[in-house]
């Protein structure tokens, strides 16, 4: 295997392992247990983790090791500040590039969503796959590289803290899966203003139970 794809291969397995709680906040990585896991030699690696610290996942400490970066209160207060600016941003200005048929393509699957769920049917792991196509949706309609780069890392965050809260969020799935869809029956009305403020007042309602989640653990 070429060094790009190890290097890669090393940087996905990792990344997913910290963005989903299995390396928790402020535990130390050990680099033998990596390669073990990555199959990737000591080089991959370490490349691997100097781009999960560009993203603010780990922090390499001298003569110490390799931390999994720390989640508090003002990074939750950072993430839904940089999370407010710009997707209700981009909502303003591109809500009405969206296709119609994708919007309803999505309206469906979130009710699908919903559905599996009562069922219990469903894994949270999906239930956030669909979550996030529906932010990155409006994210990728901008067209804007920068825009894009910032939430990917944003919504890198956003996922060790849901994992995080675990099974504290059920009723909150049943609260965004309203808001999801009336952001999109907003769009397919052409309402852009109704829908920027059922934006706002999403991420403002996730923020909330954020906190109230982070706060019992």
């Amino acid at each position: 295997m070429q060094k790009a794809s190890l290097k890669q291969r090393a940087y996905e397995i990792i990344k997913d392992k910290i963005i989903n709680c299995e390396y928790l906040p402020n535990t130390f990585l050990n680099e033998s247990i990596l390669a073990e896991i990555t199959e990737a030699s000591r080089t991959p690696i370490r490349e691997a983790l100097n781009k999960l610290e560009q993203e603010n996942l780990v922090v390499i400490l001298p003569k110490k090791g390799i931390m999994v970066s720390e989640l508090s209160i003002n990074d939750i207060n950072m993430i839904y500040q940089t999370r407010q600016l710009i997707e209700t941003h981009v909502v303003k200005l591109y809500g009405d590039k969206i296709d119609k048929i994708e919007l309803l393509n999505l309206r469906q699957e979130l009710q699908m969503q919903m559905l599996k769920r009562q069922e219990n049917n469903m894994p949270l792991k999906e239930i956030y796959r669909i979550d996030n196509d529906l932010h990155m949706l409006f994210i990728n309609k901008s067209g804007n590289r920068y825009y894009k780069q910032i939430m990917e890392q944003i919504y890198s965050q956003n996922q060790r803290l849901r994992a995080l809260a675990g099974v504290k969020v059920e009723k909150r799935l049943e609260e965004t899966h309203k808001e999801h869809v009336d952001i999109i029956d907003y769009l397919l009305d052409d309402k852009i203003e109704e829908a920027v403020k059922a934006m706002a007042v999403h991420l403002e309602n996730s923020k909330k139970a954020t906190f109230a989640s982070f706060m019992t653990l």
